[in-house]
């Protein structure tokens, strides 16, 4: 999920690029900082079939109680006897559900503070924020392609933010380019368009471009 795909992906992770008197090649691993504290997984060591039934507890039980029909409420109560009788608990499974989603989450926020503050070349695709005319002067880096339109969002610390006032010419959202700027860490949710509406992500990182190049 934080490595480029494809062909040309690959190429932009596996290319050692760093030449004397360029800027620091950076690839989209080495934005994840390095793991300080293992996210506990109780749902590790269950079975298939003890996953898919609290899966359908979850479901049934997101209905309102005084929505529920007889049948939800029966399958509720079987499911919970089941799953009890094999001496889990799941209201404390769905807690730490919970928990593990939010740790998860603050773990994709994070930066690798090494790199904050460097000049840094970063390769990536394009997803425009702002276009004057036919240049684009704000766009999200992101190391997919299609990323936040055809897929799920990255994690926060998989997208980069960038500013860049001259602007330059998008070939296509399926064209690389190398962008070069100082890297900052900046927690915001931006907001982009999709075909069928607007959404919101969240980004960690940000810079105010100094060049927008195609990859080559």
């Amino acid at each position: 999920m934080r490595i480029l795909v494809g062909s040309v992906c690959a190429a932009l992770i596996g290319a050692n690029m760093s030449f004397a008197g360029e800027d620091r090649a950076v690839y989209w691993d080495e934005l994840v900082p390095p793991v300080t504290e293992e996210i506990s997984n109780p749902f590790a060591e269950l079975s298939q079939d003890q996953l898919r039934q609290l899966a359908t507890l979850l479901t049934l039980e997101d209905v309102p109680v005084e929505e529920r029909t007889e049948e939800a409420k029966q399958d509720i109560e079987t499911i919970r006897s089941k799953l009890t009788s094999q001496g889990l608990d799941p209201d404390w499974l769905f807690e730490q559900r919970l928990i593990m989603m939010d740790a998860r989450m603050s773990a994709d926020a994070r930066t690798n503070d090494d790199l904050l503050g460097q000049t840094v070349r970063i390769p990536g695709y394009v997803l425009p924020l702002d276009v004057r005319g036919d240049l684009v002067t704000e766009f999200l880096l992101v190391p997919t392609v299609g990323a936040c339109i055809h897929t799920p969002p990255p994690p926060a610390n998989q997208m980069v933010h960038v500013v860049y006032p001259e602007g330059f010419k998008v070939e296509g959202l399926y064209t690389p380019v190398w962008i070069t700027g100082e890297l900052r860490g900046e927690s915001r949710v931006t907001e982009i368009r999709y075909v069928d509406g607007n959404g919101e992500v969240s980004v960690s990182y940000a810079m105010n471009a100094n060049a927008v190049l195609p990859y080559q």
